[in-house]
């Protein structure tokens, strides 16, 4: 083969398997496997997002390692907060906590599902945003900063933070 097209989800999102096609001389459609590391770690995105000026859902910057820690930063955002496996995705190792008395169970829970889907338990907290809209923008780019906007879609009908329906272009 001379190209991969990885599809969407798992391998498009793998860094290994990029690389991998990388090493073997095949192209890769998609992200460089630096990119894929990178964006696949929330907190990364988080701090690269926030360095280039890109507003995002108040939240830790750094991985919370206790309940203390965890109390300490939902209180000062404010419950209800939402904790979140840095890695990965499709709703897994996320807990919603609505005052301190659920934090202990809700970061052991998380951490563990976050290390048991993901193989890295690691955890951070975003304010829980309740009655927004999900809208996904979808942008198409090249190594040459050749940059095309595909669309966008609603995915706002979600059950245990999991899309279960998408809808473009977005009603938004």
């Amino acid at each position: 083969a001379d190209a991969i097209h990885p599809g969407y989800g798992f391998l498009a999102e793998n860094a290994d398997f990029a690389k991998a096609c990388q090493d073997a001389g095949i192209i890769f459609i998609g992200p460089a496997p630096a990119t894929i590391r990178a964006l696949g770690d929330k907190l990364a995105a988080r701090k690269t997002m926030r360095k280039a000026g890109v507003p995002v859902v108040p939240g830790t910057y750094e991985d919370i390692r206790d309940e203390a820690q965890a109390i300490a930063a939902a209180e000062e955002m404010g419950y209800p907060v939402l904790i979140k496996a840095a890695a990965g995705g499709g709703g897994k190792g996320m807990r919603v906590v609505r005052s301190s008395d659920e934090m202990e169970s809700a970061v052991r829970g998380a951490a563990a599902e976050a290390m048991a889907a993901f193989g890295d338990g690691t955890i951070y907290i975003e304010k829980l945003m309740e009655g927004v809209r999900h809208v996904e923008v979808q942008l198409l780019a090249d190594r040459f900063g050749n940059v095309i906007y595909l669309g966008e879609r609603e995915c706002s009908i979600q059950r245990r933070h999991q899309k279960l329906i998408e809808e473009a272009p977005s009603p938004a």
